[in-house]
C-alpha cells in the first residue's frame, strides 16, 4: 500500500489516512471536520437516503396521521422484509457492476416449487424449504456459469432468465395457478404471528447495542497495539449511544401494537450479516476488488471466476428466500408470484439505498434503507387512497434522484482523488 501521493509536486497523505490522523489528534471535532470533508468530496455514503427516508415519512405523517402510527410501522415491517431480502442479493451484484433482472421470477419459482411441493405432494415443509432456496441456487450458478464460460452480459442472461423462469413457474403451478398455504402451518405463523416479546426485544437491543460497543473498543485497542492513529473513547461512546436510540426508538413504536416481527428480525440478522461478510471476509473484499477493476484484482491474485459465480449465486439464493417469505406473509402462491413490480422494487430499493451502479461502493444496509424508501411510498400513497401510476411515477422520479446523486458523486470522489 502506497503511503503518500504526489499532487502538484507535493506529497500529501491519501483521504483515508487524513481522516484518520485528523480523528486522532483533534478527537470528536476532528471526526466531524473529517465527516464534512467527505461530504464536500462527494463521499455521500447513506446521508441521502436517510435525509429522504425523513422526508417521506414526515410528508405522509402530514398527510395521514396513521401513517406512522405503530399499526402501520409493523405493517411497513412485514411488507418490507420480502423485498429487502431480495434487494440484498442485488446489492451483491451491483458491487461487481453487474445486473440480474430476473429475480422477481426467480423468487416467483421458488415460491412456485415450495406450494407444489409441500401443498400437493405433502412434502415435509423443512425439505419444500431447503428445494425452494436450492433452486435459486442452482439458476445463480447457472448465470455464473454462462458470464464466466461465455462472456454472455449478465444484462442478457437475466433478461432471458426472467421470460424462461416466468415460463417454468407457470408450468409447475399448472392449471390450478394458484394454491393456498395452510394457514396453520409453522411458515405462516411465522410470517404472519410471530412476534417477539417486549422485553424480548428489547434484550435484542441491549445485546446488539453491547457487542457493537465491545468490538469497537477491541478494534480501538488492536490499533493502538499496531502503532496506528486510534478514535477516542469519547466518540465511540456517542457511535453506541446513537445506535442505542436509532434501535430503541422504532422498537418502542412497534411494542405500542404488535412488537417486532420474526421475520422482519431475519431480514435484519441477513443484512447484518452480509454486511460483515463484506467488510470483513477475503471474499468480502474481493468482491469489492473485482467491481472496482477487474483486471487488478486478477493480477492481485483473487480467483474472479470463483467471485462472479459465488455473487451470482447468492443473488439469486437471497431472491428464492424472499419469494419463500412472500409467500408465506400472502399466505398463497399464485402465477403473480414474483411478478409485477418485485424487479422494479428489488432493483429500485438497491440503488436508491445507496449502492453504485458502477460497481466497487455499496453497502448491505443500502437494501434495509432502500427497501423502507421503497415501501413507504407505496404504502403512503395507498393510505391516500391514490391509484398505483402515481406509485410508479413517484417511485420513478426517486430512483432517477438517486441515480443522478450517485453520477455526480462519483465524479467529485474521481477530482478529489477518492473513487
Amino acid at each position: 500500500m502506497t503511503l503518500r501521493a504526489e499532487t502538484n509536486g507535493s506529497t500529501q497523505l491519501p483521504a483515508d489516512l487524513q481522516d484518520e490522523r485528523l480523528i486522532a489528534s483533534n478527537g470528536f471535532s476532528g471526526a466531524v471536520s473529517a465527516f464534512t470533508a467527505r461530504l464536500r468530496s462527494g463521499d455521500l455514503g447513506s446521508v441521502p437516503v436517510v435525509v429522504g427516508l425523513i422526508i417521506i415519512w414526515a410528508v405522509f405523517q402530514i398527510a395521514n396521521n396513521s401513517f406512522l402510527s405503530s399499526r402501520n410501522l409493523v405493517n411497513l415491517t412485514l411488507q418490507t422484509t420480502s423485498v429487502g431480502v431480495i434487494a440484498l442479493g442485488i446489492v451483491l451484484v451491483l458491487l461487481l457492476g453487474e445486473i440480474d433482472l430476473s429475480v422477481g421470477s426467480v423468487s416467483g419459482l421458488a415460491a412456485a416449487v415450495l406450494g407444489v411441493t409441500f401443498v400437493n405432494k405433502g412434502w415435509p415443509l423443512v425439505l419444500s424449504l431447503v428445494v425452494g432456496v436450492a433452486v435459486g441456487l442452482v439458476i445463480g450458478l447457472f448465470y455464473g456459469m454462462l458470464y464466466t464460460r461465455f462472456g454472455v452480459p449478465s444484462f442478457v442472461i437475466t433478461l432471458a432468465g426472467l421470460l424462461g423462469f416466468l415460463g417454468l413457474q407457470l408450468l409447475v403451478l399448472g392449471k390450478e395457478g394458484s394454491l393456498n398455504l395452510p394457514y396453520d402451518s409453522a411458515l405462516v405463523g411465522f410470517a404472519t404471528r410471530s412476534f417477539l416479546s417486549p422485553a424480548l426485544a428489547y434484550a435484542v437491543v441491549a445485546i446488539v447495542v453491547a457487542a457493537y460497543a465491545l468490538s469497537r473498543l477491541r478494534a480501538r485497542s488492536a490499533r493502538a497495539t499496531a502503532g496506528l492513529s486510534t478514535a477516542p473513547t469519547s466518540m465511540i461512546a456517542i457511535k453506541t449511544a446513537a445506535l442505542a436510540v436509532v434501535l430503541l426508538v422504532p422498537v418502542i413504536a412497534l411494542n405500542g401494537d404488535r412488537g417486532v416481527s420474526a421475520m422482519f428480525l431475519l431480514f435484519l440478522v441477513l443484512v447484518a450479516g452480509t454486511d460483515l461478510t463484506v467488510r470483513r471476509t477475503r471474499w468480502g473484499r474481493s468482491v469489492i476488488a473485482v467491481g472496482g477493476n477487474v483486471e487488478a484484482a486478477r493480477r492481485a491474485g483473487i480467483n474472479v471466476r470463483g467471485i462472479y459465480l459465488s455473487v451470482f449465486a447468492a443473488c439469486s439464493t437471497f431472491a428464492a428466500v424472499g419469494g419463500l417469505l412472500a409467500a408465506a406473509r400472502l399466505v398463497a402462491v399464485n402465477q403473480s408470484s414474483g411478478g409485477a413490480d418485485t424487479n422494479l422494487n428489488a432493483i429500485a430499493a438497491a440503488v436508491i439505498g445507496g449502492t453504485s451502479l458502477f460497481g466497487g461502493r455499496g453497502s448491505a444496509y443500502s437494501a434495509l434503507l432502500g427497501a423502507l424508501v421503497i415501501i413507504s411510498i407505496s404504502n403512503g400513497l395507498a393510505l391516500l387512497s391514490l391509484n398505483s401510476n402515481v406509485r410508479y411515477m413517484v417511485t420513478a422520479g426517486v430512483l432517477l434522484i438517486a441515480v443522478t446523486i450517485d453520477s455526480l458523486s462519483r465524479r467529485s470522489r474521481q477530482a478529489h482523488g477518492r473513487a
